[in-house]
């Protein structure tokens, strides 16, 4: 595991995580030292926490409670990266200290949290005008908002094959999110029957193949909005969106705002986010 600081603030530390664990490898438990947040943004791992056990992919997020003890496992991939905030306990106050969000332990790929993530990163490499310290009290109001609102689903229990199959599927659908996919399509990849892989995809990673390849889409329309001055309508047919009503529609839904107002955010407008989330 090597780890860079991007940033240090009073209040956060925000720093890129790059795990190079292979399969077989043995785990060991650590402890979240304070409240965090860290979006998954390549690879898979497992995280195993409070007696269950989580899938995490491209867009899930991995959330951190102060004293929990935790192990993470790579059984289905080699490594992952993530970026990670970490939060004071002032900061956290600010935001929202509600309990039910910071023991939640992760989230699937939700849009409302994966177009944030991607703005970090974007901003992380130096492709966006809005700070990191900025962008990581949104998404910590965001997650609040997710959670207590009752949109984070908790996966169930299901056998190793299973998560394997699911976390593998995942990976595909990501790296091939801009073509057109079926449910047949990847429930061949699974080698499983369409029928069997909606549910063990949605039981492991808490979202359906089709939800998934529609965030898949936003995360990478996301990060291409912030990092050049494309159009929208190559963005949205590069993400794989043939319809651009649609893609507006549906990223406006998962932002809160418009993807101009989302490029225009992440190049210094920060009033846009301000707004939106009833910051001062």
């Amino acid at each position: 595991m090597s780890s860079t600081t991007l940033l240090q603030r009073p209040t956060m530390t925000v720093s890129d995580f790059r795990c190079s664990a292979v399969p077989g490898e043995k785990p060991f438990v650590e402890v979240h030292r304070c409240h965090s947040i860290s979006f998954v943004r390549k690879g898979s791992f497992g995280y195993h926490c409070r007696g269950k056990s989580h899938d995490l992919v491209a867009g899930s997020l991995l959330i951190g409670n102060p004293g929990t003890e935790f192990v993470c496992t790579h059984d289905h991939v080699c490594g992952d990266e993530c970026l990670s905030f970490f939060f004071e306990p002032e900061l956290v106050e600010t935001v929202g200290d509600r309990a039910e969000a910071w023991e939640v332990g992760t989230t699937p790929p939700l849009a409302e949290l994966m177009v944030l993530g991607e703005l970090a990163q974007a901003s992380a490499d130096g492709q966006s005008d809005i700070g990191l310290d900025e962008i990581g009290h949104l998404i910590a109001q965001r997650l609040v908002e997710v959670v207590v609102s009752g949109r984070s689903k908790k996966p169930a229990k299901v056998t190793a094959r299973d998560r394997r199959r699911a976390v593998e599927a995942a990976l595909w659908i990501d790296a091939n999110s801009h073509r057109e996919i079926e449910l047949e399509d990847a429930a061949r990849q699974a080698e499983v029957s369409p029928f069997h892989f909606l549910r063990l995809f949605s039981s492991v990673l808490g979202v359906t193949p089709h939800q998934y390849l529609l965030r898949s889409r936003l995360r990478h329309a996301a990060r291409q909005l912030a990092d050049d001055d494309k159009p929208v309508t190559d963005v949205a047919y590069d993400v794989g969106f043939n319809d651009l009503s649609n893609f507006v529609r549906t990223f406006h839904r998962a932002a809160g705002v418009s993807p101009l107002k989302f490029r225009q955010a992440s190049r210094g407008m920060r009033k846009i986010f301000q707004e939106r989330l009833g910051l001062n």
